[in-house]
């Protein structure tokens, strides 16, 4: 079928659902939720036997779903109506949640049910719930939808249900004084990603992210206990929370300590284990060995490296390099394994260039320390999307195994133009030839798991239920295997014959010549794109390459 996907942006259930639909052999075009009439227009122009809307943030006008099939993906089982769905849920402790596929009509979210689709809840924060649940929840739910459109029998069915009103700041507020860790927590992680929990910290304003349980620190009910690294400890009236990003109020979201430069006054918690921790605290970088293998676990918030820690996990690998294991597997973080360097603290810095020179620089010594790891092989175990340059870093590995349900998005030129760096021009040409390596390069969409494999760009996809247990008994295999000193010899001479041909130096100086251009050249389309992304600035126009619609070319369907 022709359909429409009507969004507010291309977040990764849109990207999912995309792919999904396009996979199966449907005709996919795309129009952001801009203003009635460019949505109007884009009915006009692209003629759809559906409309699909994943992500929207206002309702669908009248003069198009009295006139269309739409479909709205509604992230709440039968009978949930109204806004905040998830961030209810969550606050709520619900054991059980959904996803519903309705039709669009008057009353927000009291269409017909065309499919539907229930998972358990985790404790865990909103953006990852629905990263993962939310999102195989809604490609079941869609893919049903979809199929059902064209079954000339099916009737959808009218749900009685229960409206809900949006969750205001006055729903979420925190009182430190007699809220208990788990409340404390079960806040945060329903306003995490959007909008925040509004509360203040060193007596300004702003909005807290990125929660963690701390096990065993305890202090006065709402003080500030402590810091590590660039998180702030504060304590609850049973023990304390970890708060890793705010947003202060005008400003943009950050690492807690460098939105508030009073947080130096805290005093430094480090782990007593520097990489290993026995308890529940926040931990941004840990290690663990099983049967000969080390695991190497990232968990930046959103999937961004800073240039320190970039610096830090550079330590942590040479480190784990010196453990007598024979594989290392760099894990990344659970929603995300990589998306290269940190652009909200690149735009907070002094100079932006600057800054944007030191994390290339910072991202590129930890692609290097992996491409020239001698004693071990190395792993990337992909259990989270990734980006830009988190998708070559990856790559940087001798192996790099992906879930099937990760989203990739293995190009730059959507900031701004970006060259990018990673040593990229040395890793894909091998992998997907000289045409293959520009195609991906120009290509600006997603690519999914399965077509990452097809393509020849990574090397494995495993099944999303029990990933990181398949991916410790792969690595423990080739640690095992008799011919594990054959395949270490023949890496190490591998690296050695390119090394000899073109150094690694020579591929990063003309990386980093490119991107120099890009932070101090005279185009400025980097920087604006970056304060844009940063800034969340409303969508002015759809990208041509997701508005098929409006391409020169295209020819209106007879």
């Amino acid at each position: 079928m022709r359909i429409l996907f009507i969004t507010h942006s291309f977040n990764g259930l849109t990207q999912r659902l995309y792919c999904e639909l396009m996979r199966l052999g449907h005709e996919i075009s795309i129009e952001f939720d801009i203003a009635d009439a460019v949505t109007e227009e884009a009915v006009r122009l692209f003629r759809p036997e559906l409309i699909i809307a994943p992500f929207l943030k206002r309702a669908i006008p009248e003069s198009i779903w009295s006139q269309h099939c739409c479909l709205i993906v509604h992230p709440g089982p039968v009978g949930d109506r109204g806004p905040s769905a998830l961030d209810w849920a969550i606050q709520d402790g619900a054991a059980e949640w959904g996803v519903s596929v309705l039709q669009a009509e008057a009353e927000m979210d009291a269409g017909p049910v065309w499919a539907s689709a229930t998972f358990p809840m985790r404790r865990a924060r909103k953006a990852s719930i629905y990263r993962h649940e939310v999102t195989e929840a809604a490609v079941q739910a869609v893919i049903s939808a979809v199929n059902r459109k064209k079954e000339p029998n099916f009737k959808s069915a009218r749900v009685p249900g229960q409206a809900h009103q949006v969750m205001k700041q006055a729903d979420r507020t925190i009182d430190w004084q007699r809220d208990s860790s788990a409340s404390v927590l079960a806040r945060l992680n329903a306003a995490d990603g959007f909008p925040g929990v509004a509360d203040s910290l060193f007596g300004q304003p702003c909005h807290l992210f990125d929660a963690w349980p701390e096990a065993t620190l305890r202090g006065e009910p709402g003080s500030l206990i402590g810091r590590r690294e660039t998180a702030i400890c504060r304590a609850t009236v049973d023990g304390a929370v970890w708060i890793g990003h705010v947003k202060p109020a005008g400003g943009i979201k950050l690492p807690a300590t460098l939105a508030f430069p009073a947080a130096a006054d805290l005093p430094e918690l480090p782990l007593a284990d520097v990489w290993k921790s026995p308890t529940p605290t926040w931990q941004d970088i840990a290690y663990e060995e099983a049967g000969g293998v080390g695991f190497l676990t990232f968990e930046f918030y959103n999937g961004a490296m800073r240039t320190a820690q970039c610096r830090r996990l550079t330590d942590a690998f040479r480190w784990a390099t010196a453990r007598p294991t024979r594989v290392i597997v760099l894990r990344g973080g659970s929603d995300f394994w990589s998306n290269g360097i940190h652009l909200n603290t690149i735009e907070a810095a002094d100079s932006p260039a600057d800054e944007s020179w030191a994390n290339i620089n910072a991202i590129d010594d930890l692609a290097e320390a992996i491409l020239r790891c001698e004693t071990q092989l190395t792993v990337a175990a992909v259990g989270g999307n990734a980006g830009a340059g988190g998708c070559f870093l990856a790559r940087a590995a001798d192996f790099v195994w992906v879930r099937d349900g990760v989203m990739l998005n293995p190009h730059y030129k959507n900031m701004g133009n970006l060259y990018g760096s990673e040593f990229w021009t040395y890793l894909l040409p091998p992998r997907v030839g000289d045409e293959g390596a520009k195609a991906i390069m120009r290509h600006r969409l997603p690519m999914t798991a399965p077509e990452s494999v097809q393509l020849g760009f990574y090397d494995a996809c495993l099944p999303g239920p029990g990933f990181a247990i398949d991916v410790a008994r792969r690595a423990a295999e080739i640690a095992a295997a008799a011919d594990f000193p054959d395949k270490l010899a023949a890496k190490v001479a591998k690296r050695h014959a390119d090394e000899a041909v073109k150094p690694l130096s020579a591929y990063r100086a003309e990386e980093l010549a490119e991107m120099r251009r890009n932070f101090y050249g005279f185009d400025p389309s980097y920087h604006v794109a970056r304060y844009h992304f940063v800034s969340r600035s409303a969508h002015s126009w759809t990208p041509r390459h997701l508005a098929r619609h409006r391409d020169l070319d295209w020819k209106v369907p007879a």
